[in-house]
C-alpha cells in the first residue's frame, strides 16, 4: 500500500477473490481464468489473495499466487497458503500455526462478544458475513465492527459486497470502509445510500465532513480491515471506477 496516495492506501489489496464460491460458483478452470484476468487488469493493485476451498486443492495448479484456504476439509499435507478461513468452533487454539493468518467467521448473536474474546486470546482474526441467506442490519454490522476494534482484532468481511455504495438492501464497500475508518459513526456510515456523500482522491477519503488521509488509511487497513471477500473482482471495481475513485 502507498500512504502518499489515499486511493491506494484504502483500496490496495482489498479484494480477496473467491470465484468458486456463490453466487459466481465458477468451475476451477473458469475461476483460475477469471483470476488471471484480474491479475492483469489495470486495477490489479486492488486484488489480494485467491480464496480456494481446501476440498478442491488438488485442482489448484502450482503457482506463486497468494492463497487463502477455506477449511471445508483438511488441507492437503504440504499445502502452501498465506491464510486459512473457517467457522467458529470450540478448540480453535493452534489454528494459525501452519498459516500466517487465520480468519474465523463469527455469527452476530448473543455470544458475539464472548467469541471475539476467544479469538483475541488465541491470536486469531475475525470474519463477518455481510450477505447471503441472512443479511446483518446496519446496527448488527456496526456492533461487529465496534467489537473488533475494542479488542484490536483485525477483520475480514465477505458475501454480498458487490456494490460500491449500499443499495437494494445490500451493504456497500465504501460504507464498510467508512464504518471502519470513521470510529463512532459506524451505523450512519453503513446506512448511507448517497454515493455523493463519499469522496476518495489522492489526498483523502472523506464522508459527511470526516476525513482520513493516506497514512491513517494505511494504518486502518493494516490493523483493522484486512480485506473483503468477493466472488467477483470486477463488479465492485466497475462501480468504484464509475465514481472516479480507482486510479490506473
Amino acid at each position: 500500500m502507498e500512504s502518499d496516495d489515499a486511493r491506494r492506501a484504502l483500496l490496495g489489496r482489498l479484494i480477496d477473490h473467491a470465484p468458486t464460491f456463490p453466487p459466481a460458483s465458477l468451475t476451477p478452470g473458469a475461476a483460475l481464468a477469471e483470476d488471471a484476468r484480474a491479475l492483469v487488469s489495470p486495477h490489479a493493485f486492488v486484488l489480494a489473495r485467491l480464496v480456494w476451498p481446501a476440498s478442491r486443492f488438488e485442482e489448484l495448479p502450482p503457482s506463486e499466487r497468494a492463497i487463502s484456504a477455506v477449511l471445508d476439509a483438511p488441507l492437503p499435507e504440504g499445502a502452501r497458503v498465506q491464510a486459512v478461513e473457517t467457522r467458529y468452533r470450540e478448540g480453535l487454539a493452534g489454528l494459525a500455526v501452519d498459516a500466517g493468518e487465520a480468519y474465523v467467521e463469527v455469527a452476530i448473536d448473543d455470544a458475539l462478544e464472548e467469541r471475539l474474546d476467544a479469538l483475541a486470546e488465541h491470536g486469531l482474526r475475525a470474519k463477518v458475513r455481510c450477505g447471503g441467506d441472512e443479511v446483518p442490519t446496519d446496527v448488527e454490522l456496526a456492533r461487529f465492527v465496534r467489537a473488533c476494534a475494542e479488542r484490536d482484532l483485525a477483520l475480514k468481511a465477505t458475501a454480498g459486497l458487490h456494490h460500491a455504495v449500499r443499495s437494494n438492501g445490500e451493504h456497500g464497500v465504501l460504507n464498510l470502509l467508512a464504518a471502519v475508518v470513521f470510529v463512532g459513526d459506524e451505523e450512519a456510515a453503513l446506512a448511507e445510500t448517497a454515493a455523493a456523500a463519499f469522496e476518495l482522491d489522492a489526498h483523502a477519503f472523506s464522508w459527511r465532513g470526516r476525513e482520513a488521509t493516506g497514512a491513517e488509511l494505511e494504518r486502518v487497513r493494516r490493523e483493522r480491515l484486512h480485506s473483503i471477500g468477493s466472488c467477483s473482482f470486477f463488479e465492485p471495481i466497475e462501480e468504484l471506477e464509475a465514481l472516479g475513485m480507482v486510479p490506473t
